[in-house]
Protein backbone atom coordinates (compact mmCIF):
# COMPACT_ATOMS: atom_id res chain seq x y z
CA UNK A 1 0.00 0.00 0.00
CA UNK A 2 1.25 3.22 -1.08
CA UNK A 3 1.90 5.89 1.77
CA UNK A 4 2.01 9.66 1.57
CA UNK A 5 3.53 11.20 4.81
CA UNK A 6 4.11 14.48 5.61
CA UNK A 7 6.77 14.87 8.49
CA UNK A 8 5.37 16.63 11.70
CA UNK A 9 8.53 17.86 12.48
CA UNK A 10 9.20 19.95 8.93
CA UNK A 11 7.00 22.90 7.51
CA UNK A 12 4.34 21.79 5.70
CA UNK A 13 5.08 21.73 1.53
CA UNK A 14 4.02 25.21 0.28
CA UNK A 15 3.32 23.18 -2.66
CA UNK A 16 1.30 20.22 -3.84
CA UNK A 17 3.38 17.06 -2.60
CA UNK A 18 4.30 15.09 0.33
CA UNK A 19 7.72 14.84 2.08
CA UNK A 20 7.89 11.71 1.50
CA UNK A 21 6.37 8.60 -0.36
CA UNK A 22 6.35 4.86 0.44
CA UNK A 23 5.54 1.52 -0.89
CA UNK A 24 6.22 -1.44 -0.55
CA UNK A 25 9.37 -1.83 -2.23
CA UNK A 26 10.70 1.89 -1.95
CA UNK A 27 10.97 4.93 0.05
CA UNK A 28 11.16 8.55 -1.91
CA UNK A 29 11.61 11.82 -0.15
CA UNK A 30 11.00 15.12 -1.82
CA UNK A 31 13.98 17.38 -2.50
CA UNK A 32 15.16 18.53 1.28
CA UNK A 33 17.09 21.40 1.79
CA UNK A 34 17.99 23.80 4.74
CA UNK A 35 15.12 26.01 4.63
CA UNK A 36 13.13 23.15 5.51
CA UNK A 37 14.73 22.85 8.94
CA UNK A 38 14.13 24.95 11.81
CA UNK A 39 17.71 24.81 12.72
CA UNK A 40 18.71 25.45 8.98
CA UNK A 41 19.24 29.39 9.24
CA UNK A 42 22.53 29.34 10.76
CA UNK A 43 23.99 27.01 8.07
CA UNK A 44 22.55 28.70 5.19
CA UNK A 45 25.30 29.99 3.05
CA UNK A 46 27.90 26.92 3.99
CA UNK A 47 27.87 24.29 1.39
CA UNK A 48 29.60 21.79 4.02
CA UNK A 49 27.20 22.61 7.00
CA UNK A 50 23.89 22.92 4.65
CA UNK A 51 25.14 19.06 3.12
CA UNK A 52 26.04 17.99 6.76
CA UNK A 53 22.36 19.11 8.50
CA UNK A 54 20.34 18.00 5.05
CA UNK A 55 22.09 14.52 4.72
CA UNK A 56 21.60 13.93 8.60
CA UNK A 57 17.56 15.14 8.29
CA UNK A 58 17.49 12.79 5.40
CA UNK A 59 19.01 9.89 7.33
CA UNK A 60 16.36 10.88 10.37
CA UNK A 61 13.55 10.80 8.05
CA UNK A 62 15.08 7.14 6.63
CA UNK A 63 15.11 5.85 9.88
CA UNK A 64 11.62 6.89 10.70
CA UNK A 65 10.21 3.87 8.04
CA UNK A 66 12.55 1.16 9.22
CA UNK A 67 15.74 2.46 6.66
CA UNK A 68 19.25 4.05 6.79
CA UNK A 69 21.14 5.65 3.93
CA UNK A 70 22.31 2.53 3.63
CA UNK A 71 19.40 1.90 1.51
CA UNK A 72 19.71 4.62 -0.95
CA UNK A 73 19.79 3.47 -4.76
CA UNK A 74 19.72 7.03 -6.39
CA UNK A 75 19.76 10.86 -5.31
CA UNK A 76 19.02 13.90 -7.15
CA UNK A 77 21.79 16.65 -5.90
CA UNK A 78 20.55 20.31 -6.94
CA UNK A 79 23.89 23.31 -6.38
CA UNK A 80 23.22 26.59 -6.32
CA UNK A 81 27.25 26.60 -7.66
CA UNK A 82 28.24 23.83 -9.25
CA UNK A 83 32.06 25.15 -8.45
CA UNK A 84 31.36 23.89 -4.85
CA UNK A 85 30.67 20.47 -5.59
CA UNK A 86 34.08 19.65 -3.95
CA UNK A 87 33.49 20.88 -1.00
CA UNK A 88 29.72 19.09 -1.34
CA UNK A 89 31.64 15.66 -2.13
CA UNK A 90 33.67 16.18 0.96
CA UNK A 91 30.75 15.57 3.15
CA UNK A 92 28.61 13.84 1.31
CA UNK A 93 30.90 11.14 0.52
CA UNK A 94 31.32 10.69 4.90
CA UNK A 95 27.52 9.55 4.50
CA UNK A 96 27.83 6.67 3.12
CA UNK A 97 29.75 2.98 2.53
CA UNK A 98 33.31 3.78 0.32
CA UNK A 99 32.15 1.64 -3.34
CA UNK A 100 28.41 1.35 -2.00
CA UNK A 101 27.39 5.07 -3.01
CA UNK A 102 24.00 5.58 -4.31
CA UNK A 103 23.53 6.52 -8.50
CA UNK A 104 23.66 10.26 -8.35
CA UNK A 105 22.96 12.87 -10.34
CA UNK A 106 24.06 16.87 -10.18
CA UNK A 107 22.73 19.79 -11.33
CA UNK A 108 23.40 23.95 -10.94
CA UNK A 109 20.60 24.91 -9.56
CA UNK A 110 20.46 28.82 -9.69
CA UNK A 111 17.76 29.56 -7.80
CA UNK A 112 16.99 26.65 -4.95
CA UNK A 113 13.69 27.25 -2.88
CA UNK A 114 14.34 29.35 0.36
CA UNK A 115 17.56 30.71 -0.90
CA UNK A 116 19.99 27.27 -0.21
CA UNK A 117 23.00 26.39 -1.32
CA UNK A 118 22.05 22.88 -1.82
CA UNK A 119 19.10 20.40 -2.21
CA UNK A 120 19.06 16.40 -1.77
CA UNK A 121 15.94 14.39 -3.40
CA UNK A 122 16.61 10.57 -2.72
CA UNK A 123 14.96 7.43 -3.68
CA UNK A 124 15.78 4.60 -1.34
CA UNK A 125 14.80 0.25 -1.09
CA UNK A 126 12.43 -0.44 1.94
CA UNK A 127 14.61 -2.75 4.32
CA UNK A 128 12.80 -6.33 4.05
Amino acid sequence: MTQFINDPTLPKPDFPGSHMVVDDHYMFISGLTVADLSNGEAARGDIKEEARLVLRELARMLEQEGGSLDDVVRADVHLADLKQISAFDSIYADFFEPGRYPARTCTESPHICGGSLVEITLMAKRPN
